[in-house]
């Protein structure tokens, strides 16, 4: 985390949907690292978190993809000098799809396959189970196709 997030950085998060929560504020790399990684993996395994687009340029200094793991938004803010680490991240969560443990076999089928963590829209459907409870992540992928 700290070779990507400034020291003071901040964390917005917004959140659609009522099958997860996250504070809508944190402040400071440790704050974030706590929420990001040891919070968020304490409930949560086998999550993939899919840029649905290509890699921005060093040089950029905001950027905003479309993400899967769920589905929403990443919009980043960075440092204009080197080293351009994150100065403000917002997370915008439409959906957060818990499935069921019989879902582990046909999605870890899937998602392995897949570019990671850079997936153009035109691959992220590709090999994609047909099960019900994927239905709205294929709609919001399908929304931003490349």
């Amino acid at each position: 985390m700290k070779l990507a997030f400034a020291e003071d950085a901040g964390l917005e998060m917004t959140v659609e949907t009522d099958t997860i929560s996250f504070p809508p504020v944190t402040k400071g790399i440790d704050a974030i690292t706590q929420v990001l990684v040891r919070d968020f993996g304490q409930v949560y395994e086998n999550v993939y978190t899919f840029c649905l687009t290509t890699p921005p340029s060093s040089t950029d200094g905001v950027f905003r993809c479309r993400w899967m793991v769920g589905c929403g938004y990443y919009d980043w803010s960075f440092q204009i000098s080197e080293p351009h680490l994150v100065e403000k991240l917002g997370i915008t969560i439409k959906m957060m799809e818990v499935l069921p443990s019989d879902y582990l076999r046909p999605v870890m089928g899937w998602l392995p396959r897949l570019p990671y963590p850079w997936c153009p829209t035109s691959e992220a459907t590709k090999g994609m189970p047909d099960l019900a409870a994927l239905e709205a992540v294929r709609k919001f992928v399908d929304q931003g196709r490349d």
